[in-house]
Parts: C-alpha cells; structure tokens; sequence
C-alpha cells in the first residue's frame, strides 16, 4: 500500500550475526512502503556516521519513490557500537530478503536497487563493491540469493576511508581509531569498482564541509574507468545532510533528475 508502512520484517528472526544483544538496534530489520502494480524497488539506507540512522533520511526518501511508482523499504542497519562488518552483512540480507520475496512484491528480482545519504552512502557503495552470488548450498532460501544490487542511489555519499577526504567520524565508527590498513583500503570503494559495478547515480554539493565533494568525484572516476553508467550531479552550495533539500529550490532538483534516471533505467 503506497504511503503507508506495512509491518516490520526482521532480517534474522533467530538472531543476526554478530549480534550482542536482543534489542530493537542489535536486530536489523526492513520497514516496507509498498505501491501496487511496481515492478522495481529501492532499499533505503538513511545516514548518520555509522553512529545513528536519520530520521528525515528514511520514510520521508521511501515515500518520494512511492511517488514514483517505486516500492520501497527503510533499512534498520546495525551502527556503533557494531563495526565492520555488520551494517554490509546487514545490507547484503536485505537484498537478498527482497530478491526472494520479489514474487510475492509483484516485483521483477532483476530491479532491486538501493539508496543512501552520507554514511549511508558509504554502506550503499560497500554493497555495490563488496557482493556476492549467493550459496546455493544455504539450508536458509534468503542466503541463496544474489547480494549484488542492479543500481546505486548514492547521496552526499561517504565513500573513501583514506585521508584526505575520508569522514573522520565514520570511519571511527566503522573501523575503530587506529583501523587495519587493509580493512581502510578494502572499503575506501573507490578503490573497489569493477566493470560489474551496477550503474549509480550520485548527488552532493561543492562545498558540503563534513564529506567533501571527492568522494562522489573520485567513485563517478573510478566508475567511468571501469565502463560503469553513471550519472553525477554536484550543485554549487548547500549543507551536508540536505535529504529531500525541499527548502532549496536548486538542489530539491536532485529528485527530479534521479527520477528520470530511475525511468531511464527501467525503474
């Protein structure tokens, strides 16, 4: 039903891995906001520097894509105290989850995308970089599935763990204060893209100060040496953390734009 959630559906009913705990936050879950007769879906992943979930980030987002004919679902993934890797494992089983159920959505499987702000953004390009096919051999159906994504959303994205351009709390949060050089190499994603990277469509502002501008620049880099479609839109002003950036009637254009690239892309 377009416009409203629809119950909760945990990721890991037994209990996710990694798990330390029994409340709401140590269980990942996906709030469903479905439309009638869609065929595609966008997972939604609100920011928060791997500390916390934005609110205006999630179902305001889910409901713009209702309004596009798009179903959607707002991801509840682990933050800190969790690190690595329990928000990927967490977005890896969302798509997973929606891919299997596809049937029962009305939704075509091979047009399942997902969508983040910031932090998010990061979790976003970790899931379109770090994927798999799925196990055939998995006792659980959702572990058989594909985790790769068919298409990025990626907003005022977080996407380099490496300095200069790194967002410092993210990465605290996400690798801890002194982080393995491998594991800052291995989810600095624009080191990560591959021809297999699905097509993404990237948004940030130039002077947006928290997460600086290269990181869209440097993955939309990576992306065009690898072959990879994209779509880049850098607007000249406007804070980090904007999400539907109704009240700037310049950078609120990046719903417009996204939508008919979402057409474009069968969505």
């Amino acid at each position: 039903m377009a416009g409203s959630a629809d119950a909760l559906i945990e990721l890991w009913p037994e209990g996710a891995p990694l798990a330390a705990g029994t409340s709401d936050e140590d269980r990942p879950a996906l709030t469903p906001y479905l439309v009638a007769g869609s065929k595609s879906a966008v997972i939604v992943c609100p920011g928060g520097g791997y500390g916390m979930r934005a609110d205006h980030e999630g179902e305001p987002i889910a409901l713009w894509l209702n309004s596009l004919g798009i179903s959607s679902f707002v991801l509840r993934y682990r933050v800190a105290p969790y690190k690595y890797p329990s928000a990927l494992l967490d977005a890896q089983r969302a798509i997973r989850y929606v891919r299997l159920h596809a049937g029962e959505y009305g939704i075509d499987a091979g047009r399942i995308g997902i969508l983040g702000f910031s932090a998010g953004g990061h979790l976003v390009s970790t899931a379109g970089t770090h994927y798999d096919g799925g196990n055939p051999e998995a006792a659980d159906p959702v572990e058989r599935m594909s985790s790769r994504p068919d298409l990025l959303i990626l907003c005022y994205p977080v996407i380099s763990m490496q300095p200069p351009f790194m967002h410092e709390g993210s990465r605290i949060n996400l690798l801890g204060s002194v982080p393995d050089a491998e594991r800052v190499q291995l989810l600095s994603n624009e080191l990560q893209v591959t021809p297999d990277t699905p097509p993404a469509f990237l948004w940030h502002t130039s002077d947006d100060a928290p997460v600086p501008v290269e990181n869209s620049l440097l993955f939309a880099m990576a992306l065009r040496r690898e072959g990879v479609p994209f779509d880049l839109h850098v607007y000249e002003h406007g804070p980090h953390g904007m999400g539907l950036a109704a009240d700037d009637p310049h950078v609120s254009n990046w719903t417009t734009v996204c939508g008919l690239w979402l057409k474009r892309n069968g969505f």
